[in-house]
């Protein structure tokens, strides 16, 4: 297939294995430091390695951590995760959502960000699409905040019903870069909503939709909505696995399954988006990582079978050749 460029390295599409698409580590997301939201702040190395050693033991292989720039990734804790686990882990580079920018940028990053800007916000402000697209080629290229790991996969945000004129000019950034690096490019759609609005600015650009991944389809249960994001040939990340506040699991299986009713089987990606530390089992005895293998896989090869699909042949699909396909370089 491809070359899937992991933190330690690339390795062959073909060495990615059972594969979680949108998953956060260990973050302390600026935005939510600043409103003291202690469960958002993922800070305790031994918890987050604790919890990536336990999903390894499941035999999941590789993870995306989707935390950019702006969320208050750690690159180096995440790289040493990567060591200790002999997790394949794939990096991010890119924006994300508008409303996170209004944070304060730490020390840390006046080494890639221009030193003069206090605030997200005022960098992205100020800053021409060029400039954006050449940081994001940069940490793509060249290593992350200054470290030598390189991110495998380029984002963009948006805001919920709606895309203000910075977060359109973050999608463009992004495209500019796709087109001169090929890396796959992941979209956080905020509840699952203006994807298709998303969807009008890259096809005006020119892009093609299958170097595409849109996050979070699981917030916004509407089959209507996922068959004309499926139609333009994108992948749909049902990555909402485990919250039940937001849906419960028989609507998520019912969407997944009528995608795959018209066809798409081979555009589903599955995760959990695991952002809080009571998602975590080893924060605090949440469900944690292992449960979507442990506990959602045999769920929904339980009711596939019982709807008349080939189960084993899906979770192949979803787990291992779809994001093979997907966090590939486009060539």
């Amino acid at each position: 297939m491809g070359r899937i460029r992991t933190l330690l390295g690339e390795i062959k599409s073909s060495e990615l294995g059972i594969t979680y698409s949108h998953e956060h580590l260990y973050c302390t997301p600026y935005y939510w430091v600043e409103k003291n939201q202690e469960d958002l702040l993922l800070d305790n190395y031994e918890h987050s390695l604790q919890e990536c050693m336990d999903l390894k033991k499941t035999g999941v292989k590789s993870v995306v951590d989707a935390t950019a720039v702006d969320y208050g990734r750690d690159v180096n804790v995440v790289a040493n995760i990567a060591k200790e686990t002999g997790l394949h882990i794939i990096g991010t580079a890119g924006f994300n959502k508008n409303f996170l920018w209004s944070a304060k940028i730490p020390d840390k990053l006046y080494s890639v960000i221009p030193s003069k800007y206090e605030t997200f916000l005022a960098w992205i402000e100020d800053s021409s699409i060029e400039s954006l697209r050449d940081f994001v080629i940069s940490e793509v290229e060249e290593g992350m905040e200054g470290t030598s790991y390189l991110a495998g996969q380029i984002k963009f945000g948006t805001g919920y019903n709606c895309i203000s004129s910075l977060e359109i000019k973050t999608i463009h950034a992004i495209v500019q870069a796709h087109k001169i690096i090929h890396a796959p490019i992941h979209s956080h759609t905020e509840f699952g909503t203006m994807a298709l609005e998303q969807i009008e600015i890259l096809q005006s650009e020119g892009i093609d939709l299958s170097a595409v991944c849109f996050g979070h389809m699981d917030r916004n249960p509407d089959p209507y909505y996922h068959q004309k994001v499926a139609n333009t040939g994108a992948y749909l990340s049902f990555d909402g696995i485990g919250k039940i506040k937001y849906a419960p699991e028989s609507t998520r299986i019912s969407n997944i399954l009528d995608l795959c009713r018209k066809g798409f089987e081979k555009q589903i990606v599955i995760s959990g988006d695991t952002a809080r530390k009571s998602y975590y089992k080893s924060y605090k005895e949440g469900l944690g990582l292992s449960y979507i293998w442990d506990k959602w896989v045999p769920r929904f090869k339980d009711e596939a079978q019982q709807a008349g699909f080939d189960a084993e042949y899906l979770i192949k699909c979803f787990f291992i050749d779809n994001p093979a396909r997907c966090f590939s370089f486009k060539e």
